[in-house]
């Protein structure tokens, strides 16, 4: 019933630029950030709740996740709720904390095979114990895998994670492991959480919005942008590849000419 109501095949929804036709298997972006937005308003489009297009968006991730695995992406980094997310409905919010659960229960086998590593950049605490579960599980079962890392951006903000990083900084000076002389750009990447984690080449942002939203303020310093009109629910394949394709026709000087 529910793919009745979507309308059109995604196939006849996809408008591809003409850059895509240079896209190469080579200068592959190693880290690719998503801001997966457009969910509510890919439903309200149709007449649907808005859970229904997170539901879609989730199906979406498998084939990004599939598409970056096959193209040689290190790693991908989705931002699935932010810290300021709370705010929606709770139906909303109880639905999307269930959205863990229920992809990675159904993925998990898959990813495993696909020599995929599930990890998460986020605070814990608030989470409920069922997302910790399904989350914590699969990072167990893929801790073996070196494949491409899926990052997800669970009940995370970058405002807190920078503060926390300070504060963590400041107490090693107090206890004396740090000298504030020696305090540098590299020393506060080391305390984010991401850092084991190189900076991602790219972003992307679904849905026509065209600002960050709080995620990953440091460590897009010297990110490529790449914004499209696509909703989440809609984004595809060929639409990654038009994304690494500007992406590949750009040239980063990194404050440099």
């Amino acid at each position: 019933m529910l793919n009745k109501l979507i309308g059109r095949k995604k196939s006849e929804q996809i408008k591809v630029d003409p850059v895509l036709q240079e896209f190469s298997k080579e200068n592959i972006p190693e880290h690719i950030a998503i801001i997966m937005d457009g969910n509510g308003r890919w439903a309200k489009k149709r007449g649907l709740p808005r859970v229904a297009g997170h539901r879609e968006g989730m199906n979406v991730i498998r084939e990004i996740v599939r598409s970056s695995n096959e193209l040689g992406v290190k790693v991908l980094t989705l931002y699935a709720f932010s810290t300021e997310n709370w705010k929606r409905p709770k139906t909303e919010v109880d639905f999307l904390m269930r959205l863990p659960e229920r992809f990675l229960g159904a993925e998990l086998p898959s990813l495993i095979e696909e020599n995929v590593v599930v990890r998460m950049t986020g605070e814990r605490e608030k989470l409920p114990e069922y997302t910790k579960r399904a989350v914590d599980k699969a990072v167990d079962g893929t801790k073996q895998n070196n494949g491409l890392i899926l990052n997800f951006a669970l009940n995370y903000g970058s405002r807190s994670e920078i503060i926390d990083g300070i504060k963590s900084i400041y107490h090693e000076i107090d206890k004396g492991k740090i000298n504030i002389k020696d305090v540098s750009e590299a020393i506060l990447s080391e305390h984010l959480m991401t850092s084991d984690l190189d900076d991602p080449d790219l972003l992307i942002r679904t849905s026509g919005e065209i600002r960050l939203s709080n995620f990953m303020l440091w460590q897009l310093a010297y990110s490529e942008f790449w914004f499209t009109d696509v909703l989440w629910p809609d984004f595809s394949e060929e639409h990654l590849k038009e994304a690494i394709s500007a992406y590949q026709n750009r040239q980063r000087r990194y404050g440099g000419v």
